[in-house]
């Protein structure tokens, strides 16, 4: 048996003489092999591809000490189609991030959004409530910042504590970061889903910080400067006659964009309690409520349901109130 540096192998042993061929076939299955051991990631890694994740806890996450099982996707191959198509459910989030997407320097508003996906506190709608929202506003000049929140927490005592941590965490860190990204610290909105349109509402409707400030990042507000809430539940309380606890409005309030279905099994005493609120406190706000369309269609495109057009009311509204003005640079 003889090697040469020519990279010739010889043998009088047929198999021996198979062994580099079987090394290198069971080299690439093995690796074939981990790639295929978690789908879930190679998922959520592949929508994410232009995203620039931070983590929105380097030091730890004050006051917690809950742990999950191993980040993955939920979806079931049985799972209803949104649109035609899968949908991510992103579960076991322990460690909090915002998934940044920036418009290219040309297009870029100054405005940015931090988008919080729904998921009923159980999971997170990743694709469909996060980075497919979070490429359209990239799309239009608006820098996006999915929030990877805490969940499960559905099960806790306030369900919505976590979430809104990090939602209002994931706002001052924009702020805090608006002169590196080209943001104006005044033009910084929330935008929430379902559970999500909860840690949103509850992100601008909130009195105060909910956790104990640990670093500089804390030094910039939290609170948005205008917020867009699509079918929100857990604004108002059984009876559809006021907001729940710790929701305040007054002329503080960020003007606010709201979407509902009337068919939704989210009762429409939801925004409609919000929007009297904000118009007896005089603040410009918008509802719409469309006829069909049920509850967690996202931003997904269905010809028959014109409540899947919302985006297009939404981007008015946006232009109406100048977030979507390119700042004009002076010579």
């Amino acid at each position: 048996m003889n090697y040469h540096a020519g990279m010739k192998f010889e043998s009088s042993n047929p198999i021996l003489a198979q062994l580099p061929m079987l090394l290198f076939t069971l080299a690439v299955a093995i690796s074939l092999s981990l790639l295929l051991a978690s789908p879930e990631l190679s998922q959520a890694q592949k929508h994410d591809a232009d995203a620039e994740v931070t983590k929105l806890w380097p030091n730890g996450i004050p006051d917690e000490d809950r742990t999950v099982g191993a980040e993955r996707d939920f979806t079931k191959a049985t799972d209803t189609l949104i649109g035609g198509r899968r949908i991510i459910k992103l579960g076991n989030v322990s460690a909090p991030e915002i998934h940044l997407y920036r418009p290219e320097a040309i297009l870029n508003t100054g405005t940015a959004v931090v988008i919080c996906p729904g998921g009923g506190f159980n999971i997170l709608a990743w694709d469909l409530e996060g980075t497919e929202v979070a490429k359209w506003f990239k799309s239009i000049g608006v820098t996006a910042a999915v929030v990877k929140y805490r969940v499960p927490t559905h099960r806790l005592k306030v369900p919505w504590q976590g979430p809104v941590q990090d939602t209002q965490r994931a706002i001052s860190l924009l702020r805090s970061r608006s002169d590196e990204l080209g943001l104006d610290p005044k033009r910084i909105g929330a935008l929430g889903f379902s559970a999500g349109a909860v840690a949103a509402a509850r992100t601008g409707l909130m009195q105060k910080r909910t956790y104990r400030s640990s670093d500089l990042i804390d030094k910039s507000p939290c609170k948005p400067d205008f917020m867009m809430l699509i079918y929100a539940g857990g604004l108002s309380n059984a009876d559809g006659t006021r907001l729940n606890a710790g929701l305040v409005v007054d002329k503080e309030t960020p003007p606010t964009f709201l979407v509902h279905a009337f068919d939704d099994y989210v009762p429409l005493d939801n925004p409609m309690v919000l929007m009297r609120a904000l118009k007896n406190s005089n603040v410009p706000s918008e509802l719409h409520v469309y006829d069909a369309g049920g509850h967690g269609y996202g931003m997904r495109r269905v010809d028959e349901l014109p409540v899947t057009s919302w985006s297009d009311r939404l981007n008015e509204w946006m232009s109406r109130r100048g977030l979507l003005d390119v700042p004009t640079v002076e010579k």
